[in-house]
């Protein structure tokens, strides 16, 4: 672990190669799991400005759980808001593209120039998952594994691309480009001294 601005890295986040694939996952990861996609509070009044401009990028049973559910959803098991989902489990804002990738309403809208917001940052991230303590403002980078990211794993050791250099754009977004010169840094650092 490294602290950099007062905020624990986990040596995964450094050391493990990550790079989706969406050819072989096919963006699973926005369909599968028990709990939306984790939003900061900030994030809740940001869907309630974009959402008449997304509404049109999304499908019609995302549509119909926003409506009946709201714009996001309050986890129990979590104490935290995240995206509402869909029977089965995928995320309310999620659509597909020409290829059966799915890729986030959201997301599409931004791309086309109607929003400004790119996506939750939590999805942003990923693989990062933030961990917070509230109370204390503690806040720590870990990377989250999961099965259904293996190809990402694989793809990412060919190219020899780590966690962190994968979220670049993520984290210069929630944490500025000073922490992420800082962090790469300190990668570099630990990388030479291990002599890889």
């Amino acid at each position: 672990m490294i602290v950099v601005q007062d905020i624990l890295v986990s040596d995964d986040v450094l050391e493990k190669q990550f790079m989706c694939n969406l050819d072989a996952c096919k963006g699973a990861c926005c369909w599968e799991g028990d709990f939306g996609a984790p939003l900061e509070d900030e994030e809740l009044s940001i869907l309630k400005k974009v959402y008449k401009d997304i509404k049109p990028y999304l499908n019609p049973k995302g549509l119909e759980v926003l409506k009946k559910e709201g714009l996001y959803t309050f986890y129990e098991d979590n104490q935290a808001y995240g995206t509402p989902l869909v029977e089965g489990g995928a995320c309310a804002y999620l659509t597909y593209n020409e290829l059966g990738i799915a890729m986030c309403g959201i997301e599409r809208a931004y791309y086309d120039g109607v929003i400004d917001y790119k996506k939750p940052i939590s999805c942003h991230l990923y693989p990062i998952r933030v961990e917070k303590d509230d109370h204390t403002d503690f806040q720590a980078l870990n990377y989250d594994r999961w099965d259904i990211c293996s190809a990402a794993c694989t793809k990412g050791e060919a190219q020899q691309v780590r966690v962190y250099e994968f979220a670049k754009a993520a984290i210069i977004r929630k944490y500025g480009e000073d922490f992420y010169e800082e962090l790469d840094a300190a990668a570099q650092y630990l990388k030479e001294k291990e002599g890889g």
